[in-house]
């Protein structure tokens, strides 16, 4: 375990001992995530290609014998305290509602998951669209597996299972419409790979995604512009796909090849709805691309599929912002091979392949940048593929 785990660690049992007076019956961890290509495809039934971050929610967690759900933070003030059967959309609310969804979920799929105690701590930047609410409810769900003896950690498909009710939690009681990218890429992904995530049947393959032998880095750029996922704009993006699916007489955009997109387009009957199907058409293919570049080491043409998809998430799909778009462009100008934003949009953070030992020379570029259009200063760190959640201590 890493320093900094092993500092979170105990910060997170000692929060456990303070607050419920006695010690957990262990610490589990899960990570957030990047995702390298791929974007609102997941929701569309697509491919994705994140890679799990070294940065994850760890929870402090002990089994309780009766209903009553407990549920505290070494980050944020109060306490959610609710009975199992309490828990509905929308309730609670909160960073709680990840948490508490899962107990949930799981027991909605008919796992025997009784009530817990459980003090979280997050190293994943919350708001930077990195995924903290899927490490969130990673953390508990393998305590969970665990503690109940769900046997979920052993296999992909248990973990497949688990990442399905993380997922359910997020959707219905935290009520984010978002897809199973997230979920998968915290539980299901492989150190030193990308996981290539196929959304229509849930299928996985690991792809070896190790820089440092090419002399590359891949730069995280929190823009600091916070998103939030329930605030709408997600929810209509989807909704603009399933309706241009169904009037295309597809179940999703999936079913839309490369070759057939341009009678896909003339067939809808406005541009709103061909720009977000032009999108994830040609994402989609984007992280085939990706792929094939990737499996003959050309990076350079990695970098050029990155500025694609950022460009089209800026144009067609308008899901990006000003800041993000101001790192994206100080990112290349500084040397970066490529750069895009990455997760929902709207705010959070960008990603840039950069040549190795160049981090803080983009880093610079990029405060540079923010400096004088007046935004608050970004943060930005390098990230390497990390292994999934699971028990720490």
């Amino acid at each position: 375990m890493s320093a900094p785990a092993e500092t979170s660690v105990q910060k997170v049992r000692e929060a456990f001992v303070e607050r419920f007076g006695g010690e957990p019956d262990g610490v589990w961890a899960s990570p957030g995530r990047v995702n390298l290509i791929g974007e609102h495809t997941d929701y569309n039934g697509g491919l994705c290609l994140p890679i799990a971050l070294p940065q994850r929610t760890f929870a402090a967690v002990r089994a309780r014998d009766d209903d009553r759900l407990v549920l505290a933070s070494c980050d944020v003030d109060g306490v959610a305290e609710l009975d199992i059967d309490e828990v509905a959309p929308g309730r609670p609310q909160g960073w709680a509602s990840y948490l508490a969804g899962v107990v949930w979920a799981l027991r909605e799929a008919g796992h025997p998951v009784r009530s817990v105690d459980v003090v979280v701590h997050s190293t994943v930047p919350i708001g930077a669209g990195l995924s903290s609410s899927a490490a969130l409810e990673g953390s508990l769900g393998t305590a969970a597996s665990d503690l109940f003896g769900l046997d979920l950690l052993a296999s992909d498909e248990g973990r497949a299972q688990l990442a399905k009710a993380c997922q359910r939690a997020e959707n219905h009681i935290a009520q984010a419409p978002t897809g199973g990218l997230d979920q998968a890429a915290s539980l299901r992904t492989t150190e030193g790979h990308a996981l290539l995530l196929d959304c229509r049947d849930g299928s996985i393959g690991q792809v070896p995604f190790d820089l440092t032998a090419h002399d590359l880095e891949l730069l995280v750029c929190d823009t600091r512009a916070e998103h939030a996922l329930v605030d709408g704009q997600y929810a209509e993006r989807r909704a603009s796909c399933e309706q241009a699916a169904e009037l295309l007489g597809v179940e999703t955009l999936r079913e839309i090849e490369p070759s057939g997109l341009e009678a896909a387009l003339l067939a809808l009957p406005n541009d709103l709805l061909r720009k977000r199907t032009r999108h994830v058409v040609t994402e989609i293919q984007r992280v085939r691309d990706t792929i094939a570049a990737l499996e003959r080491d050309d990076y350079a043409e990695v970098g050029r599929l990155f500025h694609e998809s950022h460009e089209s998430l800026r144009l067609d799909f308008e899901v990006t912002c000003p800041e993000l778009d101001v790192a994206v462009v100080a990112a290349r100008a500084a040397g970066a091979l490529g750069a895009r934003m990455t997760g929902g949009g709207f705010g959070g953070s960008c990603i840039a392949l950069i040549p190795a030992g160049t981090a803080d020379q983009v880093t610079a570029a990029i405060e540079a940048a923010y400096s004088e259009q007046g935004f608050a200063a970004p943060s930005c760190f390098a990230a390497v593929a990390a292994a999934p959640g699971g028990r720490v201590s």
